[in-house]
């Protein structure tokens, strides 16, 4: 006999096919816990904010220890990335917190931060207005 039969490969095949096909729906796939905003909490360091108004105005604002707010001033965007790296001389793991109104555009958003990221700024995030 000069022929392979295939005939039992094919019906393990098919056996190892039903298998997976009902042990597929069985296996729970991996559940992830995101954070969701509520749940979120605040930075033990307070962080430099970096205001975006609905006109696209950029303003840096500070807090102290407490979380009151300090001082507020108006800046460039090309200025921006100087005057947050002189204010992280003297702690450079500060983080940077971009609050942009909600009527400002993605787009300038993430240039911003883009523009943060691109001059070495580090720890840059976004910040959002907890749930009631």
């Amino acid at each position: 006999m000069h022929e392979i039969n295939i005939v039992p490969y094919v019906d393990v095949m098919l056996v190892l096919l039903v298998i997976f096909m009902v042990t597929a729906p069985l296996v729970t796939p991996g559940v992830i816990d995101l954070p969701s905003v509520s749940k979120a909490s605040n930075a033990p360091v307070s962080p430099l904010e970096v205001v975006i108004r609905a006109d696209r105005s950029i303003l840096i604002r500070s807090r102290d220890a407490k979380g009151a707010p300090g001082e507020e001033r108006r800046v460039a965007r090309a200025d921006l990335a100087g005057v947050i790296r002189e204010r992280q001389a003297k702690n450079p793991q500060q983080p940077v917190v971009i609050a942009a109104d909600k009527d400002v555009r993605y787009e300038a958003v993430l240039q911003v931060m883009d523009d943060l990221r691109a001059q070495g700024v580090e720890r840059v995030g976004l910040q959002v207005k907890p749930r009631q």
